[in-house]
Formats: structure tokens, C-alpha cells, sequence
């Protein structure tokens, strides 16, 4: 299963509107239905309330929203540990709160992640300023992160 991270569905929503590719929006819809794609509750929340349409969409797919439980809140700590981040204090070039939350909650849910973060090719040495894709790298974390360009990719799909 792979968990949708909210810059991936947005991403998707404004470079392949639903009237221009709907064979695209088709076989997403398929792969909503089959349980191979999921949202972390976090990305719910923050695509609806960015792109109240595309929420609106995933409704209408049944998408699987992934909860938070207990067990992801306190791997989401973990997480912060590992990066160094106290009292909240994160770094603005880095992983924020959310960002962490859909992290921990695509690892307890045995999910690959697709995230329009960029991949940085030289990591900072500050810790807080890792990317979700860099965070997801962590041997602690172990996540595969990967765009929806590579999702495609990985699928095989031909769009004719």
C-alpha cells in the first residue's frame, strides 16, 4: 500500500486536472478502490483544506484515511528525537509536525510514501533541516519515499 503524502495529491490536482486526464484520474480511482492507495489523516485534513475540491474527490473515491493512533503519535516522537527537535522547535527548511505525523503513520501501516518533497542530494549536517524524503531514509525510520511521477513509474501504466 502506498500512503499519499498532501504535496502528492496537490501536486497531482493542479498539474493533471481531472477534465484534461481522465484516464489518469480513472486509474487512480482504481487504485483508491483496491486499498492501494491511502491517505494519512494529517494529509486529509490539510488537502481539504487547502483544495476543499480535491477533498471532495477522495471522498467520493472511499479513500482509506489512516488514523492516528497512539502507537503513530509516539513513533512521531521517536522521530523528533532523532532529528534533535525539542519543544516543537522545528527548523523551517525542514520536516514540520504533519510532516512527521504522515512519516510515522506510513511506517506503522506498512506503506511506501508519495511525496512531492525534492530528494536533497547533499544532506545537512543539521538534522532538522532533513526533508521528509531524507527522514524516511533514516535507518531508525526506513520508509520508501518516492514521487508520483516515480508511483507511475513503478506501476507499469501505460496512458494511451
Amino acid at each position: 500500500m502506498v500512503a499519499i503524502d498532501a504535496s502528492a495529491i496537490m501536486h497531482i490536482w493542479d498539474n493533471y486536472p481531472l477534465d484534461n486526464f481522465p484516464p489518469l484520474w480513472d486509474w487512480l480511482s482504481t487504485q483508491i478502490g483496491s486499498g492501494d492507495i491511502a491517505i494519512p489523516k494529517p494529509a486529509y485534513d490539510e488537502t481539504t483544506r487547502k483544495y476543499p475540491d480535491c477533498g471532495t474527490w477522495l471522498r467520493s473515491q472511499a479513500i482509506t484515511i489512516l488514523p492516528l493512533t497512539t502507537d503513530i503519535l509516539g513513533f512521531s516522537a521517536e522521530i523528533q528525537a532523532l532529528l534533535g527537535i525539542t519543544d516543537d522547535q522545528y527548523h523551517p527548511h525542514g520536516v514540520g509536525e504533519n510532516d512527521i505525523l504522515i512519516i510515522a503513520t506510513a511506517k506503522l501501516n506498512d506503506c511506501e510514501l508519495m511525496t512531492q518533497e525534492g530528494v536533497q542530494p547533499n544532506l545537512p549536517r543539521n538534522l532538522k533541516k532533513y526533508k521528509i524524503p531524507a527522514v524516511c531514509d533514516l535507518p531508525d525510520v526506513s520508509v520508501t519515499p518516492y514521487n508520483f511521477t516515480q508511483f507511475i513509474k513503478n506501476s507499469g501504466e501505460v496512458f494511451n
